[in-house]
């Protein structure tokens, strides 16, 4: 008997149960819906990558414990999308991108799968980048950063990447087999952060009061700097200076971390993954617990211990930045300055004169001159350092950390074993867990864009695109410019399809065509366009915030925005009238 044979009496046999176990109370369906669950987890580990630490991590140093709500309404708001995406894709068993193409706007269908390619190859580099820096800083220090030892890394990375990859395309054993993989590394990563938060309680080192209190929204942090910058403030010489400024950081803070909790190529990823394992109009109740169990517990408990621990160490500090006498700590005058450099610019006295340096500074990019480069460099230096305590201070507390900064702080407190490595295995797993579901979706991506669904080569030839691209990380993300020119575009790109696809999916939750008998009605419909409606107007007015702030690529990303929803809207009314 085939192997094809076997995953349809499988699936035959599971669907049969759950016709029987969707009836009882939900109390006695967890246990049974926990054991089949997977979709769920693969968004989990995709969810739960370098993106999603450092959001938490930003957020924990410059908001402290104050914005802990962030990012579980971030997710819940993903879920009540995702969970649409769910009942839309398993009450019609179409492929999404056919389905939006047919009921909506081919404009729509081809924009949400070319965003959901470029952000999986181009997301895939600082992965890489990542899970190297896990290696060589936190895990094997005595391996050195060198180009041999970063390669060798990247290599087995992909290599492991690859391999997982291979399991999911070799049928419904191996699909399972994948899918194991995944629920332990996912699990691996919040027990890594639950673990060093359990050693800094230990310690007596986090106000557990303070903690709680930063789950109930504080809405004036929006506009406001946080209270730990407050005192500072005030006895600078530029008071309006650093409460715009700290206010703008804190929203771009916010904004990383909301937008990170779910990406353009999740929406793509749920649909595909379901239709893959064979489920149907049975499996959506299962598909909603999978979601919440999978993706909001893990992402919530990971984010929120990052968040605790980086807001333990960093918020309202500068003693890790800035030695007792006020000069720069040498590891963090990239950091620093980028913070500084703004009150130096708008300083009276040698702002002017510092501004044309940088200015200079910048010019010598195109015609390099290192003498004059590193004049330049010291002139700055100089006059950075004529700058005020008080706002040397403020600068070193928004100064960002990364997750070295943070295990090298919690090494003194929590011990190397928990700072170093039970830390640097946490950060390890969210690459790598990262890169095998980017792997999986380009799968998915490749075989829709061949009209070929199923298809295991030419699947797991866009999953090994994916990583092959992912490998050249560690090289392009040092690089400003380069990491810049593809970074921009994608996250431009991505954050403009992000509420476009919301909306999309709102349309087809309201298609008579596409649903039929199956659209909600009723209170049903009311209850669901509602949570549809606000995750979408959310999502849609931070990614337009974003863009913005985000040069003449965001000024495209809003015009592509409000196209294609005018679109989408006028597609699927016509389509809806001809149908009816």
């Amino acid at each position: 008997m085939s192997q094809d044979k076997n995953d349809q009496d499988s699936m035959s046999a599971e669907i049969a149960e759950l016709e029987e176990v969707n009836h009882p109370p939900f109390t006695q369906r967890i246990g049974y819906y926990t054991k089949k669950s997977g979709p769920g987890w693969l968004q989990g580990a995709i969810t739960l990558g370098g993106g999603s630490l450092a959001g938490a991590l930003y957020l924990g140093v410059i908001m402290g414990y104050d914005m802990m709500w962030l990012q579980p309404l971030a997710m819940i708001l993903g879920v009540i999308m995702l969970s649409a995406i769910a009942y839309v894709t398993l009450t019609t068993r179409q492929r999404p991108f056919k389905a939006i193409n047919k009921n909506v706007s081919p404009v729509l269908g081809w924009a949400w799968i070319i965003a959901a390619l470029m952000a999986n190859i181009v997301w895939c580099m600082p992965q890489f980048n990542l899970g190297r820096a896990a290696v060589q800083q936190n895990l094997i220090p005595d391996i050195g950063d060198g180009t041999a030892s970063t390669i060798g890394i990247c290599v087995v990375l992909f290599i492991l990447a690859a391999i997982v990859n291979y399991f999911y395309d070799s049928g419904g054993k191996g699909i399972k087999i994948f899918e194991g993989i995944l629920k332990g590394m996912v699990g691996l990563v919040v027990l890594s952060f639950f673990f060093v938060v359990i050693a800094l309680t230990t310690k007596g080192m986090l106000d557990w009061g303070a903690i709680f209190k930063g789950f109930i929204p504080d809405l004036s942090l929006l506009t406001e700097p946080a209270p730990a910058f407050r005192e500072l403030i005030e006895k600078s010489a530029l008071t309006d200076f650093w409460n715009t400024k700290i206010a703008a950081d804190q929203k771009d803070k916010m904004m990383t971390a909301f937008g990170t909790a779910v990406g353009i190529n999740m929406t793509f990823l749920l649909p595909y993954s379901m239709l893959r394992k064979g489920w149907g109009k049975s499996h959506r109740s299962l598909a909603i617990f999978d979601l919440s169990i999978g993706l909001i517990v893990p992402f919530v408990l990971a984010t929120a211990c990052v968040v605790i621990a980086s807001a333990s160490q960093f918020h309202g500090k500068y003693n890790d930045v800035l030695n007792e006498d006020g000069s720069v700590i040498p590891a963090m005058s990239g950091a620093f300055n980028k913070m500084i450099d703004g009150r130096v610019g708008a300083d009276p006295e040698v702002g002017e004169n510092f501004t044309a340096l940088s200015k200079e500074l910048e010019g010598l990019k195109n015609a390099p001159n290192k003498e004059r480069e590193a004049e330049i460099k010291a002139e700055m230096d100089e006059l950075r350092g004529k700058m005020p305590l008080v706002d040397r201070q403020l600068a070193a507390m928004l100064a960002n950390r990364d997750n070295f900064n943070l295990a090298s702080s919690l090494e003194p407190l929590a011990g190397k074993f928990f700072a170093q490595w039970v830390f640097g295995i946490g950060v390890l797993g969210m690459a790598l867990s990262t890169i095998i579901i980017l792997m999986l979706i380009n799968g998915f991506v490749f075989c829709e864009l061949a009209n070929k669904p199923g298809d295991k080569r030419i699947h797991f030839i866009g999953a090994l695109v994916a990583g092959l691209g992912g490998i050249a990380g560690p090289f392009i993300w040092g690089n400003s410019g380069a990491k810049a020119a593809l970074a921009i575009p994608t996250s431009v790109i991505g954050g403009a399809m992000i509420p476009i696809a919301y909306f999309t999916f709102l349309l087809l939750m309201n298609s008579k065509k596409l649903l039929g008998d199956a659209k909600p009605t009723g209170a049903s419909a009311v209850k669901w366009n509602i949570l549809m409606v606000v995750a979408t107007v959310i999502a849609t007015a931070g990614s337009i915030w974003v863009l913005l702030g985000k040069g003449l690529w965001g000024q495209i990303g809003v015009g592509v925005l409000i196209l294609l929803f005018v679109l989408g809207t006028l597609g699927f009314l016509k389509n809806e009238k001809n149908s009816a």
